[in-house]
């Protein structure tokens, strides 16, 4: 079976899932760069948790939580099958890593799964498992998630960190989508990107000390620990590739990147 890659994505506003945009036309495109996928791991900056949760419903509801959008958002469902089997087999990979793991067997899709799925894999006829991360905790517990999972790969699971590559809600320009990005987001995205080129793990999991503007480009770090369990989850020495960036709203950065 092909090896796939993991997958950081920035899923941006909820409108990501119907508006057309340079991101949605990148998503629109990405399920057919690689093989179908057997089954789909997400790392959503919407579902927290305490400890690695793993999301086992075997027909999970599409949740929209979100709210004051268009009435369209909340009609929107995203059918696709669960899979309680590998849910169970990654809450094992987790806790044999030293993560102690739960599987939540009522947990459902939330729109960091969702709305970048809908657009990449339309058909929603892909089994989702989506898993946790954890604001509390730092970027090497994310990354260690991720190396856990980077044997699934070679398996024909599809690995997935959805968030937010600059992501500070406060900021935002909310009335001029194309508004210009601000230095400081421009700053905080260029750091980033040359330390991904450059496979400076050890500066990305320091970035909070490190990076430029790093507390404004991500307030609360729920958006961007995504981007750690994708980099894990690319395995060692990963080739990193940037799939796409683009931003909204001024500061919003939407880039997207293969770990493989």
């Amino acid at each position: 079976m092909t090896r796939l890659p993991a997958l950081f994505l920035s899923h941006g506003s909820p409108m990501l899932a119907v508006e057309d945009s340079p991101a949605g036309r990148f998503l629109d495109g990405l399920g057919g760069q690689w093989p179908r996928p057997r089954a789909i791991v997400v790392a959503s900056a919407h579902f927290e948790a305490d400890q690695p949760s793993v999301g086992g419903a075997p027909e999970p509801q599409t949740v929209h939580d979100f709210g004051g959008f268009p009435s369209q958002l909340y009609q929107i469902r995203y059918p696709a099958p669960g899979a309680p089997a590998l849910a169970e087999a990654i809450a094992h990979r987790l806790s044999d890593a030293g993560l102690a793991a739960r599987v939540c067997s009522h947990h459902w899709l939330d729109h960091g799964v969702w709305v970048p799925l809908r657009r990449a894999y339309p058909e929603a006829d892909i089994p989702v498992v989506p898993l946790s991360v954890n604001p509390r905790a730092d970027a090497a517990h994310h990354f260690a998630v991720g190396r856990a999972l980077a044997p699934l790969r070679e398996d024909g699971v599809l690995v997935i960190g959805s968030g937010g590559f600059v992501h500070n809600l406060r900021d935002l320009e909310w009335d001029d989508r194309d508004a210009p990005l601000p230095a400081w987001a421009n700053d905080f995205a260029v750091w980033m990107r040359d330390k991904l080129e450059a496979h400076d793990t050890a500066a990305l999991l320091d970035w909070q000390t490190r990076a430029p503007h790093a507390r404004k480009a991500h307030p609360t770090v729920e958006h961007l620990m995504p981007l750690f369990v994708a980099l894990g989850a690319g395995g060692d020495a990963a080739r990193v590739r940037s799939l796409h960036r683009s931003h909204e709203f001024g500061s919003l950065a939407l880039d997207a990147f293969a770990f493989d």
